[in-house]
This record gives structure tokens, C-alpha cells and sequence, in this order.
């Protein structure tokens, strides 16, 4: 999030944010695949160091760039 390329949505179309679609609040990252975009956002920890995920710890890739088809751990 400190590149500008995540953002947290609260509201859609001046209205806010509807349940079904993660409100009241989602975590939008448009650049990696869209496992890394959370709705319903409960919290957010600031680390010093990088944790696996509930996804990363499952096989999915840390990162999870599409450009560099980065799915799995591995790829």
C-alpha cells in the first residue's frame, strides 16, 4: 500500500459500499491477482517483515503477479 497501488474502497458510485461486494470496506489491489484484493477488511497489521497469507500458506504465490504468472509458490 505505500506504492499507491492498493487502495481501501468504502464507497461505489457515491453510494456506500455494499455488503455483497465487501463492504463496508474491501482492500483493492489491481495489479496483482485478485486473491490479493480482500473483502471485508476487519483489520490491518503493519509488519516489519513479510507473513504468508491464509492463501500463501495453502501453495499460492507470495506475490501473485499475473504479468508473471505468478500463481503457485514455485512459479
Amino acid at each position: 500500500m505505500l506504492d499507491g497501488k492498493a487502495w481501501i474502497a468504502y464507497r461505489f458510485d457515491g453510494e456506500d459500499l455494499p455488503g455483497v461486494h465487501g463492504g463496508p470496506a474491501r482492500l483493492l489491489v489491481p495489479h496483482l491477482y485478485f486473491w490479493k484484493s480482500a473483502k471485508w477488511v476487519t483489520g490491518i497489521d503493519l509488519l516489519d517483515d513479510d507473513e504468508p497469507g491464509f492463501w500463501e500458506q495453502l501453495g499460492y504465490h507470495n506475490y501473485g503477479d499475473p504479468w508473471r504468472e505468478q500463481r503457485y509458490t514455485g512459479d
